[in-house]
């Protein structure tokens, strides 16, 4: 609708204060009346005040930092069940285990200058590489002198820039103490004086944003890898650790060594990922038995963001990552990561604007994400009004930016068709002014596809075009609309030309009231919608009947299915991450 003005999305409003802030400004004030209250000099009452009021301003930012609710990694800590001590050689007798060490040298190679693909295709230039590549797992290191456990504190190496390898071939046992492993979860931790990479099985597992686990984590940080979540006597493992001298800046006189050695055992359950919690499913069909099982739980993975929005589930690599979930804050301006073994890091700093100007924007980052054909990432970018793609050598790729010459509002939600057409929505939310930003080029709130290199206009009736999706088939565009007085869902039809069109009212939730309308939109196999919606996410069947909602402590923006069945709802909702099993898998992508 031209011209049509609607409150923004609450993601777009900025937040009040947590209740850690809370109390803090309490504590401050509560303070500053007791300092009066027993006649301090008028200085220390403003030292006093000026240390609370600093405090606070830290706290603020402290508080609501991101955490996970993985214990492994995360903000949670569980003690293990059993700990085996691979420093000694009792702990490396119970898993059958042997050290080896080599040191690791730095030697000069034959490589190429980076060519127009950026990749290694220039011209011939000498570089320097490291001897042995000894990560893999059939790496042949029975040359290696073995070493006594007793002796991994030893210095090794030559010192200043020095690195050295440390291998461990190890087997489980039936039972570590009075703990039998059985469908046990084994975390192996590693601390290296200065920095480790750790490989197991021939598998780094580090990605993009990676902090700690098979990545370096910090300076003599520990190092924790999973080795397995469902342990069986006999489980074997290869382990490989690349140790360095640090920091790599400024070589040290000293050397490389191994503070510590253990494996974690944690019973089947106890190291969990994620804490259920309150969790409503409201049944208005017997239709919803078959998608939601009565006793699902809503888990919360991950906390402390200011607005969690469009996730989009990545497969695993099959070195070493399992899957993984990123997601915008778009309020943060940042693209968090979200690993399967509860690890929680940035993916991407500035992730939809780093102009002078940012602290005009309330929500200067990146919104929806996408994959596409070649698993490269899609971002809605808010503040740069864009549409772009990151490409496999780091580069960025513009996709849609401008409509007709004019610029794009700030693209929300983005969607791929099975042969590379990309559908989006582009409403003025990411604008600091919303519709009444001096900036808008484009006098309508859109839904576009990009189709052959060529953006169109599939309608421009929408007040607040939000979440976007398919349907299996791809005969259908479903786009949520976002404004209080026409929450709706629209529907357009796969045209003969292969673009779409014909937009038709599919449901309806105008009624259910309050100032909630629509956000993000995801779709199952079976064609049923999952709608951010008043009140929780409301689950639509093909022909737009509402079979039942799931609310839990937080409205949901945003959704993804993933996991290797892609039976897992995840929910990116406010200031959480959370996720849901159903019974039912996602669409096919």
């Amino acid at each position: 609708m031209h011209g049509r003005r609607i409150a923004p999305p609450r993601s777009a409003v900025r937040r009040p204060p947590t209740a850690g802030e809370g109390r803090l400004r309490t504590l401050m004030h509560r303070l500053a009346r007791a300092a009066a209250a027993v006649c301090l000099p008028p200085h220390r009452i403003v030292s006093l005040a000026a240390g609370v009021s600093l405090l606070l301003a830290t706290a603020g930012d402290v508080l609501a930092q991101p955490y996970s609710l993985g214990p492994l990694h995360g903000a949670i800590s569980v003690l293990p069940d059993a700990v085996v001590d691979l420093a000694t050689a009792e702990g490396l007798a119970l898993v059958q285990g042997q050290w080896r060490h080599a040191d690791a040298d730095i030697v000069a190679v034959e490589h190429r200058s980076a060519g127009a693909d950026l990749r290694a295709s220039g011209a011939p230039r000498r570089t320097h590489d490291i001897t042995p590549r000894a990560a893999g797992a059939g790496f042949d290191d029975s040359g290696w002198p073995v070493i006594e456990p007793a002796t991994l504190e030893k210095r090794r190496g030559n010192g200043r820039l020095s690195f050295g390898w440390y291998r461990l071939f190890m087997e489980l046992p039936e039972r570590i103490g009075a703990h039998d492993i059985a469908g046990s979860t084994i975390v192996l931790e590693i601390v290296a004086d200065d920095y480790a990479e750790i490989s197991v099985d021939g598998r780094a597992g580090a990605a993009l944003g990676q902090i700690g686990g098979a990545a370096i984590g910090g300076f003599n940080a520990p190092s924790r890898v999973v080795l397995t979540r469902d342990a069986r006597a006999g489980d074997a493992f290869t382990i490989a650790v690349l140790a360095a001298n640090g920091p790599l800046s400024n070589p040290p006189a000293n050397f490389v060594w191994l503070r510590s050695a253990t494996l974690d055992v944690y019973g089947a359950g106890k190291a969990r990922i994620g804490e259920p919690v309150e969790t409503t499913i409201t049944r208005n069909h017997a239709a919803l038995d078959a998608i939601v099982a009565p006793d699902a739980r809503i888990e919360k993975l991950a906390g402390g963001f200011q607005f969690a929005e469009g996730p989009v589930w990545v497969d695993g690599d099959g070195n070493g990552d399992n899957g993984h979930l990123l997601f915008s804050d778009p309020n943060a301006n940042r693209i968090y990561r979200w690993s399967v073994d509860g690890d929680l890091s940035v993916f991407r700093s500035k992730s939809g604007y780093s102009g002078a100007d940012a602290g005009r924007y309330r929500q200067p980052g990146s919104n929806g994400l996408a994959l596409d054909d070649e698993g490269r990432v899609t971002i809605c970018e808010h503040g740069n009004r864009r549409v772009s793609r990151v490409e496999k050598n780091g580069t960025i790729t513009i996709l849609a930016d401008r409509y007709q010459g004019r610029r794009l509002n700030s693209p929300n939600d983005l969607v791929y068709r099975s042969d590379g057409t990309l559908c989006f929505t582009d409403p003025p939310f990411g604008l600091p002014g919303y519709h009444d930003d001096p900036m808008r080029e484009l006098a309508i709130t859109g839904v576009f596809c990009l189709r052959n290199g060529t953006l169109e206009l599939v309608d421009d009736t929408l007040a607040g075009p939000n979440g976007i999706n398919l349907s299996p088939d791809e005969r259908y565009l479903y786009v949520a609309n976002w404004d209080a007085s026409a929450k709706t869902v629209t529907r357009y039809e796969r045209t003969a030309d292969g673009g779409y069109g014909n937009g038709e009212r599919f449901f309806d939730m105008t009624s259910a009231g309050g100032e909630t309308a629509l956000d993000g939109i995801e779709v199952d196999e079976a064609g049923n919608l999952y709608v951010s919606g008043p009140g929780g996410t409301w689950i639509l069947s093909p022909q737009g009947r509402h079979l039942g909602t799931i609310s839990g402590p937080e409205g949901a923006a945003n959704f993804a299915f993933g996991d290797a069945d892609r039976r897992t709802l995840y929910m990116a909702a406010h200031t959480g991450l959370y996720r849901i099993r159903l019974k039912v898998a996602g669409r096919a992508r």
